[in-house]
């Protein structure tokens, strides 16, 4: 590839995931439990008697895996000390093992793990010990959150850290339905509503807006063309979401044929045609001879 066209050096430039073999090891964890719960819900039916369903524990635990996976490739980046990041670290895996723990055996039991209707001491002990990690989540996210914004995390890799900034935009925007969930005591409001749909697409900006960026440093697009592009796939993004959560908030549905809907939905598409463009600019990455060489190089160094 063209130098000139490369904005950090590969050589230096901090690596995806570096030092946080750990977290991505717990981010798997929740697939394995999602696919235990699978296994379970295709042989014995979801519900469990009297408030648990098992089928709910798949989506939790998958989603929550894909977001420690998301958040352990970006941590390097943040211009955090080697000592800030494990602090974050390990207490955002305590945090997440109580979340696995919670949904999951909490459903298999019959319990519903957030809301409970009537059970033991111990079932609303857990339920509110599930309400107050999820306000240690957003807290401990929010103090990891600001670092890249600081100058220092774009030293290096400075097109990711741009999308990763929109990306933890729209991720508050998640937290925000969350805690609207927890003190609605349900995800349904208004006549149609459901934050459910807020909750999950703000989270997956972590997944799509620095994959188009890690998609731009490898294609032939030069740096200025770069970051424009990743700022219009922010934003698109970033608005995208900001009208799903308008349209919940006034209680309607999001599939109803209505303008907030029908922005959202092209904002979305417009931002799937800019990464399906650059993923046709950095096509060569598709070829194993180009990683090969990218092993040499880095065994090389």
């Amino acid at each position: 590839m063209n130098q000139k066209l490369t904005s950090y050096n590969k050589s230096t430039a901090v690596k995806l995931f570096e030092g946080e073999r750990v977290l991505v090891w717990i981010g798997l964890l929740g697939f394995v439990l999602a696919a235990a719960c699978g296994i379970w819900v295709l042989l014995y039916g979801g519900a469990t008697s009297p408030d648990g369903d098992v089928s709910k524990a798949i989506s939790f635990d998958a989603a929550l895996g894909i977001f420690l996976i998301s958040t352990a490739a970006i941590s390097p980046l943040s211009g955090m000390s080697s000592k800030r990041r494990a602090f974050f670290r390990w207490t955002f895996i305590i945090l997440a093992l109580y979340c696995y723990g919670a949904e999951t055996i909490q459903n298999f039991r019959g319990v519903n793990p957030r809301f409970v209707n009537a059970g033991s001491f111990f079932d609303h002990f857990v339920a509110n010990g599930f309400g107050l990690v999820a306000i240690l989540l957003v807290i401990i996210y929010i103090s990891f959150s600001i670092p890249f914004f600081r100058p220092k995390a774009s030293q290096t890799r400075s097109e990711i850290v741009l999308a990763i900034r929109y990306a933890l935009l729209a991720t508050m925007l998640s937290f925000a339905a969350g805690i609207w969930i927890s003190v609605n005591q349900s995800r349904f409001t208004g006549l149609e509503g459901n934050l459910i749909w807020l909750h999950g697409l703000g989270f997956h900006g972590l997944q799509v807006l620095p994959v188009i960026a890690w998609l731009t440093e490898h294609s032939t697009i030069t740096i200025a063309i770069r970051r424009k592009v990743i700022h219009l796939s922010g934003i698109l993004y970033f608005l995208g979401v900001i009208f799903i959560g308008w349209q919940t908030a006034l209680g309607k549905s999001i599939w109803e044929w209505s303008w907030l809907p029908s922005l959202a939905c092209g904002c979305f598409i417009i931002t799937i045609v800019i990464g399906a463009i650059v993923l046709y600019q950095a096509k060569h990455i598709l070829s194993p001879a180009y990683w090969q060489r990218v092993g040499n190089r880095d065994v090389a160094s």
